[in-house]
């Protein structure tokens, strides 16, 4: 079994054992893939790493478990009293978390915060800063006055990525507020786009290449196609994969 699949099943494990509704677990699995590319083969060890869609928390965990940032004691804890291991992330672990997210709409102000400051710092090597949104957050008007801060400032480190699964929390996307995760709204607000399949690393690798190969000195986007709950196929695309505890016949 590859990584990334037994990674998932641990996934899996985890939340099972929680037997709760707000794991969140469709979302996971639709951002899984991007976060380990992201995490495990694009980032160097100064950069930054934004989970704005703070719901997938417990994708970014089992991750950071694989790591060796988090321990496998504090990730057994997951859910239970006490434990710094909640739905959204936590700002306890300052350094692979720099974000307590959760509140849609505010990871990517705070990653262009970042970005403008290793500018301003005139940090050599200058760190990427990599943040994972939904496309349902892209509603935000903060999203948005943060997408124009980035391009009037030519933020060129900040990679922004769209796990676009075309579901909110109540509904399709596109029948909430339309479409704003599209490649023509980010390319007029300024940023080099690609976009590409969120389930294949080879893809989503291929897009981060696309990025590393621009000179200019626009924000970056890659939009990622993906379902909801990919993987278990009794939930996968449907609305309620976000609100069931993971059942043994998941597993």
């Amino acid at each position: 079994m590859k990584t990334i699949d037994k990674l998932k099943l641990k996934m899996l494990r985890v939340a099972y054992k929680t037997q709760s509704h707000y794991v969140h677990i469709g979302s996971c699995l639709s951002c899984f893939d991007i976060l380990f590319q992201t995490l495990i083969y694009e980032m160097k060890p100064y950069d930054k790493f934004i989970l704005s869609k703070g719901h997938a928390a417990l994708a970014l965990y089992v991750i950071l478990n694989h790591q060796k940032k988090i321990s496998d004691e504090i990730l057994d804890t997951y859910l239970q009293s006490g434990s710094p291991l909640g739905i959204h992330p936590p700002s306890c672990f300052p350094q692979e978390i720099p974000l307590a997210t959760g509140s849609l709409g505010h990871g990517l102000s705070f990653a262009c915060g970042l970005s403008k400051g290793y500018f301003l710092q005139k940090k050599k090597p200058s760190p990427t800063v990599y943040c994972v949104m939904s496309d349902g957050e892209c509603n935000e008007g903060s999203v948005w006055e943060a997408a124009q801060f980035a391009s009037q400032h030519k933020l060129k480190n900040l990679v922004a990525i769209i796990d676009k699964n075309n579901f909110q929390a109540f509904g399709k996307t596109k029948d909430v507020l339309g479409e704003a995760a599209n490649k023509e709204k980010w390319q007029a607000f300024g940023f080099n786009v690609f976009e590409c399949d969120g389930h294949s690393l080879s893809d989503l690798g291929k897009a981060f290449g696309k990025i590393n190969r621009i000179k200019n000195n626009k924000p970056n986007l890659i939009i990622a196609n993906t379902i909801r709950g990919k993987g278990i196929k009794s939930i996968e695309g449907k609305l309620l994969s976000n609100y069931v505890p993971v059942t043994a016949d998941m597993i």
